[in-house]
């Protein structure tokens, strides 16, 4: 078993694009309906979309290779490209999504342990996310790797509005 991490350029936004497709439809389409689902896929994930985030200097994406096969992907976010205003001395993990098949190899701590490392090199003092309020697997294990429920905000789904939990790790 082998894995690596590559950073993403923009030569990589085509298969940035179907990765995401891939693993946000297999986490959330069984509990959001095909039009909403339809609606955010292709305001977030549209090529000039992922071309301008890539491009962005405060941003960075990052594919997972398990065994050679891209298993996931993380985008962390820094200064004005976090999606909240919570200061200079934080990092974002806006997003961390492993393929199904690919789950339970340790590949998700892999990518958090990434944005640690990306967030100490930057001295950042905290890292957070926002994590689905209904996404009990992804909760617990930001608990287990020592992430608190900071806050809340809104998420659009298409039309849906729902909450992501905000959740805070300091950084020693």
């Amino acid at each position: 078993m082998t894995i690596k991490i590559k950073k993403c350029t923009l030569e990589d936004s085509r298969k940035l694009q179907e990765i995401s497709y891939e693993t946000f439809n297999e986490t959330f389409k069984h509990q959001n309906s095909l039009e909403n689902m339809n609606a955010y896929l292709e305001r977030a994930f549209n090529l000039k979309q992922l071309e301008k985030e890539l491009s962005n200097i405060s941003s960075q994406f990052f594919f997972v290779y398990f065994n050679n096969e891209v298993a996931g992907h993380l985008k962390v976010n820094t200064d004005d490209a976090q999606s909240e205003e919570m200061g200079d001395d934080s990092l974002e993990i806006e997003r961390i999504y492993i393929k199904n098949k690919f789950q339970k190899h340790g590949l998700g701590k892999y990518l958090l342990n990434k944005a640690i490392e990306i967030a100490m090199e930057r001295n950042k003092k905290k890292i957070w996310l926002g994590v689905w309020e209904e996404n009990e697997n992804a909760i617990a294990f930001y608990k287990k790797m020592g992430f608190i429920q900071t806050g809340a905000h809104s998420f659009y789904m298409g039309d849906e509005e729902q909450i992501d939990f905000i959740m805070t790790k300091t950084l020693i």
